[in-house]
């Protein structure tokens, strides 16, 4: 009886909110999912509704979602994302807002192991890689970078628009509104074929792009041309983590915004409607039961998708278009192992030669992404990189779990082995139409933007934009919404 009288108090608050008139602000937001997507539109939107209005966060595991750590021998070590580009805008906010540190820079080499062999070592001189670069794949890797920048160029544009205001309701029209036609097109088209229209050699593809696009989306070349101009725009220039680790971010954002979270699963949102305005019942359940509650706004800040580990979101009363929203993930196994390398199987017997500290593969050996030496969150003044002969903690990156014999291929003995596993990034190429955030009146779904791309700071923009697009339709402020003109805006008016 007590949580019925609950209930029916807060719908009619919520009720009296709605009849008020066009200039109320709402009294309560849903925020689902607790990753870097939905503690940064929590942020946002009070920013922009101001700190009066209550943002509730569902969040049914840890705050984190895709940023969180594994703990071995007592130090913490990023199982999730692990590193930030520099012109990651939002995230580099983030940072400052939270008084956060980038974590201190432990230098090392990379190299790209092709089966057998390596097929690209670095070396510690920078004009030598460069040669090397251009003896093995002449001038691609310079037409890459163009291309790369080309992109990267044109997308930096959104963080104008949002600066502005603007928003978009839809990915296409994000899309559009940065690259024309250009960039929708470079969703349908992979990063092969647009590679080679540049001029970048079929080996170049294979042996570098395709590494890095391995490391990053567990993806091939096959891939699509944007997502994957993103991720190797990542794996150049310099890149920063957080001191203390990245997970930082999202619960400093939740705590700063005073937002009351709530572990529990969502389970259906329900539309009901008064004088016009939207009001959506979102249900959810939790080890006490079931419950649920009313909202003027509900942001959905976690994958709309169907695996082994959740279930789909019931829409009732009203049928929003979910079904350009689903599609297949490419899961990811992070393993973190404390041993000693089998440098052998690299070609190094003696293991006091062994150079690297980061080591990409191309298809061949199919088992595993990535090989990484790294480094704990919490990087003191005095640390120093464990040697190639010594134990040191490896983060390994595969498809799939691996095998006790997969393990005795790369380590030649190790003490212990802890495992994440990630529905890590959309699986390209599943789906055809490109996902809309608005998927109601105040419906939003933000994870959209990452069937176009999938980054840390994709989230951030996503978050920003449905913050935004919220706003703009609340106080129907329509001219900032879906402007066809922005670019011509940009030069002449902001």
């Amino acid at each position: 009886m007590a949580r019925a009288a609950q209930l029916f108090a807060a719908l009619a608050a919520l009720l009296a909110a709605a009849a008020a008139g066009g200039d109320a602000p709402p009294g309560r937001i849903a925020v689902v999912g607790a990753g870097i997507g939905g503690a940064a539109v929590a942020h946002f939107l009070q920013q922009h509704f101001g700190p009066r209005v209550q943002i509730d966060v569902y969040e049914k595991g840890t705050i984190g979602g895709r940023l969180a750590t594994i703990s071995v021998n007592k130090q913490h070590y990023e199982s999730g994302a692990a590193s930030f580009h520099s012109l990651s805008l939002h995230m580099q906010d983030f940072v400052k807002l939270l008084g956060l540190r980038h974590r201190r820079e432990v230098v090392g080499r990379s190299a790209i192991f092709g089966g057998e062999h390596f097929v690209l070592e670095e070396t510690d001189w920078y004009l030598l890689n460069l040669f090397r670069l251009w003896w093995h794949y002449g001038i691609s890797f310079l037409r890459l970078q163009m291309w790369v920048e080309e992109v990267m160029e044109k997308f930096m544009r959104i963080y104008k628009y949002q600066a502005h205001g603007y928003a978009f309701s839809g990915v296409e029209e994000l899309l559009s509104s940065l690259g024309e036609s250009a960039f929708v097109n470079m969703t349908q088209r992979s990063v092969a074929e647009s590679l080679l229209q540049v001029g970048v050699t079929q080996r170049f593809i294979d042996d570098v792009v395709s590494a890095v696009l391995r490391a990053s989306y567990g993806q091939s070349a096959a891939m699509p041309a944007f997502a994957g101009a993103m991720s190797l725009a990542g794996a150049q220039g310099s890149l920063w983590s957080v001191e203390g680790g990245n997970k930082l971010v999202c619960s400093g954002l939740l705590k700063l915004t005073k937002a009351n979270v709530i572990h529990a699963t969502v389970t259906a949102v329900t539309l009901h409607s008064s004088e016009g305005k939207a009001l959506y019942q979102v249900g959810y359940e939790n080890e006490g039961g079931h419950g649920s509650d009313f909202y003027d706004i509900v942001v959905l800040a976690a994958p709309l998708h169907l695996d082994n580990s959740s279930r789909s979101i019931a829409f009732e009363g009203f049928s929003p278009p979910t079904e350009d929203a689903q599609g297949s993930f490419q899961p990811t196994v992070v393993s973190l192992v404390h041993g000693y390398l089998n440098s052998s199987y690299f070609g190094f017997p003696d293991p006091k030669l062994f150079p690297f500290t980061n080591i990409l593969t191309t298809d061949f050996p199919s088992f595993f992404y990535a090989l990484d030496n790294i480094c704990p969150v919490n990087v003191s003044a005095n640390f120093r990189r464990k040697q190639p002969q010594e134990a040191a903690v490896w983060r390994v990156q595969s498809p799939r779990p691996l095998f006790r014999t997969q393990l005795k291929t790369l380590f030649r003995s190790y003490y212990s082995v802890q495992t994440a596993e990630w529905q890590a990034h959309p699986l390209y190429g599943s789906r055809s139409a490109l996902p809309r955030f608005a998927l109601h009146d105040q419906l939003f779904y933000l994870n959209a933007l990452e069937w176009a791309a999938s980054s840390v700071e994709a989230m951030a923009v996503a978050a920003k934009n449905v913050a935004l697009l919220a706003y703009n339709r609340w106080y129907q402020d329509l001219d900032k919404i879906d402007q066809r003109d922005l670019m011509h805006k940009v030069k002449t008016e902001l």
